[in-house]
This record gives C-alpha cells, structure tokens and sequence, in this order.
C-alpha cells in the first residue's frame, strides 16, 4: 500500500531518496520522479510536490479512471510518465486545469487540487491532497527578459509568492550579496527601499532604479540593523549562511527574511535539517532552484 509520494525535481532523485532515508521513509519504487513510499508522509525539503493521501485504484477503462476521479473531487492534475495516451484520455473527461503562469506579483492559486498518475495500464494512484498549489510542484510566470540581470529573480518571485507576501512600498530591505543584482531588481520594483551589499557593483540599470543604494561590503561582515526584508542569495557554505540566519533572528531587528541554502559538491543534510529546525521557518526546493533550497522566516506577532 503507498502512503506516500514524493515527487523530485529533475536530477535530484538521489538527493531526496537520501533525506527521505534520513527521515526514516522507505522508497518502494520509482514512478519516473515519483517516489512511492508505503511509509507515512514526512516532512520534506527536496520534493517539489508530495502525495500525502494517496489512493490505488483499478481502472479497467478510460471512463473508469475519469469517474473515479471526478467521484473525489474536481480538481486534478496529472503526472505523465508512460502511457501517455490512455493518461491524455482520461484528462480530457475531466475539468480543465490551466496552469497558465503567473504575473508577478500576483497570489498562487487557490483552489484545491489533487494529483494522479497511471501506474499500470490498468491501475491508478490518485491523490486528492498534496502540498504544492501549483501543477506537479511548477511554478511558471510570465518571465521579464529586459529589466533583470540574471534570472534568479525567478527564485525570489518564486519564494514570495509561495510565502503569500512581498515587500510593499517604501518598506526596507537589506539585499546581502546582492550583485548583479536579480533580487533587487525585484524588491526595488515592488515599491521597496533596497540597500545592497556587495564586493562587486550592481548592473548599472538596476543601480539606477528609484530607491536603491549600493554598500560596498561583504553580507557576513553586516551587523544586524532594523529591516523589514533580509533577503540573500550569496554563494556560501550552508553552516556559514546558517549562523548568519541565526544572527539576524536572535537580534530581533529583521521582520521578514529569504534565503537560498546553496550546495557545493556533497548535499549537507545536517545543515538542511539545522535550517528547517528553525521555529516560524520553512525550509522547501523551489521550481527555479537548482542543488539548493530556499529558506524563508517571519517574525511573530506579539501577542494581544
């Protein structure tokens, strides 16, 4: 009986077989980059979607499937790999789902959304539940290819929009690391006042964009200040950037904070585990991260 799948970004499948086997999951099979586990869901950085309720079902026929689908729920998404045509099939006898990309800045979708995959020609693993709002974990968007330097503001669009909140007018943000500057273009755009810091100087269009400032300087060497946004994306070793995490949060200064949680050669596990033990943070693989997480915090409202 599979309890559990775990669906890994494109080339990652060892790295999330080893953090499921830290966690004590067991991998039955592989489903193209669908793990199958007969083991409850655990929690999981390295899946770009998880299968927490999943369902074996027998289909003799493409109306079977499409019933059996539409019986548990009305939104559904599939995930293809081999019998294409039978999987085409029974997608059509059912609600369309658009995953058309979004607009930055704009809320991910909202409605419920399930997701299944043929198995056999004649067996269907169905799940109405699953963690990532978007299909099979992709996160698309109408890209800018004109005001960014580089595309990894697509990671910060990603990240914002997966936490439900962004930077509004005239906040402040502190962009660490910042060249050439993908992420502050993004924060400067929404309205933000963005200081960044680096060694190396921003793209000159960006460094002209209405509230930047440019600090020459190295992103471990900031002590913390009050900010409404921290954000980096510095090439660091995981345990560095996480005693930089742990700084900013333990100064009470920053109110929101994004990072990339990048790795060099070898996955270190124990520092991704660091990462997610953080209370009030999340620690997940985005679409647009490559062998690295994002890590994202806020910072709690007092009580009333």
């Amino acid at each position: 009986m599979i309890r559990a799948a775990y669906l890994a970004p494109e080339g990652l499948e060892p790295v999330l077989a080893e953090e499921l086997a830290r966690a004590g999951a067991t991998i039955e099979i592989w489903h193209g980059r669908l793990a199958l586990s007969p083991d409850p869901p655990v929690a999981c950085a390295w899946a770009l979607d998880v299968w927490t309720a999943p369902r074996e079902i027998e289909v003799p026929s493409v109306k079977a499937g499409a019933d059996a689908l539409r019986a548990m729920q009305r939104n559904w998404s599939a995930y293809a790999t081999g019998h294409h045509r039978r999987t085409a099939l029974i997608a059509e006898r059912l609600p369309p789902v658009k995953a058309r990309p979004l607009v930055f800045p704009e809320p991910a979708p909202a409605s419920h959304l399930g997701a299944w995959t043929l198995v056999a020609q004649d067996r269907m693993l169905a799940s109405p539940d699953k963690t990532s709002p978007f299909v099979n974990g992709e996160c698309h968007f109408i890209e800018d290819h004109i005001g960014p330097p580089s595309r990894a503001y697509l990671k910060l669009w990603e990240a914002l929009t997966r936490l439900g909140a962004w930077p509004q007018p005239g906040e402040t943000c502190l962009d660490l690391g910042a060249a050439p500057g993908g992420w502050t273009f993004v924060l400067a755009s929404l309205g933000a006042k963005v200081t960044s810091v680096d060694k190396a100087p921003l793209a000159e269009r960006v460094a002209a964009m209405p509230g930047v400032t440019w600090r020459d300087g190295s992103a471990f060497a900031i002590a913390p200040e009050p900010v409404d946004w921290l954000v980096c994306d510095v090439v660091a070793y995981p345990d560095r950037l996480l005693a930089l995490v742990q700084r900013w949060i333990a100064s009470g200064l920053a109110r929101h904070i994004v990072c990339t949680v990048k790795f060099q050669g070898a996955t270190d596990h124990e520092a991704a585990a660091a990462f997610a033990a953080i209370p009030g943070g999340q620690l997940v693989h985005l679409y647009h991260n490559k062998h690295e997480l994002t890590f994202w915090w806020q910072r709690p409202r007092p009580a009333a």
